[in-house]
């Protein structure tokens, strides 16, 4: 493997944001922490097909509603764009330099047919904010802005996995609506977390790495 080439660097709000190109894979790195990279995608396609899978929508209603919290490198927003089960998909995204990299940059190839279908809308802001102050609703919540409830990329994030987070992501979704999160490690605290917040139907899917602890998505249900 060769070493990284940088082809961006950012001074944002929230620190410092680095696209970078290894072979043929790109990386994504915030504040020193890398965040995720464009080799696999089995977790951020999982983590939107789980999802999906636990909301079971009924044969011919309405088509679910999806938000994706962060951009990353485009894998969940691509492959949510790609079913055509899904209706609205929205995509909160803090980082205006992750989102002119998708738009008119390397990681286009990804998300380019996805930024174009109208289902889709980016949403430019900070999704503890959005989650706390919008009064949008959503049939399922993906959330994958940090390495996990346990590893947040900013002290701020932290606030999302806490009891008052968890109540206000409960509001953005719909009755029966589905909160799925994605993380390198599972969380025992973070499932008692989502039921003492009264969600209900909580558990964790892995996601089996080449190396290490699996990746997981903790799925939890708002209660009809």
């Amino acid at each position: 493997m060769s070493s990284p080439v940088t082809l961006d660097r950012r001074q944002g709000p929230y620190g410092e944001v680095v696209l970078r190109r290894r072979d043929e894979h790109f990386e994504i790195i915030a504040n020193g922490t890398f965040l995720m990279d464009t080799s696999d995608g089995r977790s951020e396609r999982l983590l939107v097909d789980a999802a999906y899978l636990a909301l079971d929508p009924p044969p011919g209603g309405p088509l679910p509603s999806v938000l994706i919290g962060g951009l990353g490198v485009g894998f969940s927003l691509a492959h949510a764009a790609a079913d055509p089960r899904w209706g609205r998909i929205a995509v909160v995204e803090r980082e205006q330099a992750i989102i002119d990299w998708h738009r008119a940059g390397p990681l286009s190839a990804i998300s380019g047919p996805a930024l174009a279908d109208p289902r889709n809308v980016i949403l430019h802001t900070d999704l503890v904010a959005y989650v706390h102050d919008s009064s949008d609703t959503y049939d399922a919540l993906c959330l994958d802005i940090d390495n996990g409830p346990d590893w947040t990329v900013t002290e701020d994030n932290q606030n999302l996995y806490s009891a008052p987070g968890l109540a206000a992501c409960a509001r953005r979704l719909n009755p029966g609506g589905i909160l799925a999160v994605w993380s390198a490690r599972p969380s025992a605290d973070f499932e008692a977390s989502l039921r003492n917040a009264g969600f209900s139907g909580v558990r964790t899917e892995e996601i089996p790495v080449a190396r290490g602890v699996p990746d997981v998505v903790h799925l939890a249900v708002r209660p009809g």
